[in-house]
C-alpha cells in the first residue's frame, strides 16, 4: 500500500528498520534540544504529514529503549492518527524518570504502526450471549480455583 507522505524534517520519511518490523521510527522535529524535568510533557513535532486511505489508522506507541533507558514515554498511547487528519504528527512526551531528559533534534522519540479497522453499527438488544468468562474482568482470567 501506498501513502502520502509531506516531510518537513530535514532527515528521511520514517522506515521499517528490518523485515519483520511492525512500526516505522518518528524522530524529533526540533530546533535545539529540549530537556523535560521529571512528571513534565511536551509536544513534541515531526514534520511529518500523511494521508491515509479510509480504513486505515496511524497507531503512535513509545519506544521501548527510550522508555526503559530514559524514562521517556507517551502520555496518549496509543495514539490515533486518524485517515483525515492533514496535520503534522505531533508527540505528546513525557518523563517518567527522577532525573531531567533531554531530546535532541533527529533522537526518535516514538514508533508509528498503520493499521486497519472496521467501523460498526450498534445492533441494541436486551442481553448478551453467554460465555465461560462472561463478565469477569481485571484479572479475572488469570485466578487459580
Amino acid at each position: 500500500m501506498k501513502v502520502k507522505i509531506v516531510n518537513h524534517a530535514p532527515w528521511p520519511a520514517p522506515a521499517y528498520a528490518t523485515a519483520g518490523s511492525a512500526g516505522m521510527d518518528l524522530r524529533a522535529h526540533l530546533d535545539a534540544p529540549v530537556t523535560l524535568h521529571p512528571l513534565q510533557r511536551r509536544l513534541i513535532p515531526t514534520g511529518i504529514h500523511i494521508e491515509l486511505p479510509p480504513g486505515y489508522e496511524a497507531q503512535i506507541r513509545p519506544r521501548s529503549g527510550l522508555s526503559i533507558k530514559k524514562g521517556l514515554t507517551l502520555v496518549n498511547t496509543p495514539g490515533t492518527i486518524d485517515s483525515d487528519y492533514r496535520g503534522e504528527i505531533r508527540l505528546i512526551v513525557v518523563n517518567l524518570s527522577d532525573e531531567p531528559q533531554t531530546i535532541e533534534p533527529g533522537d526518535r522519540v516514538a514508533q508509528m504502526v498503520i493499521a486497519r479497522y472496521e467501523r460498526i453499527e450498534w445492533e441494541e438488544v436486551n442481553e448478551l450471549s453467554d460465555t465461560e468468562r462472561g463478565s469477569g474482568g481485571f484479572g479475572s482470567t488469570g485466578v487459580r480455583g
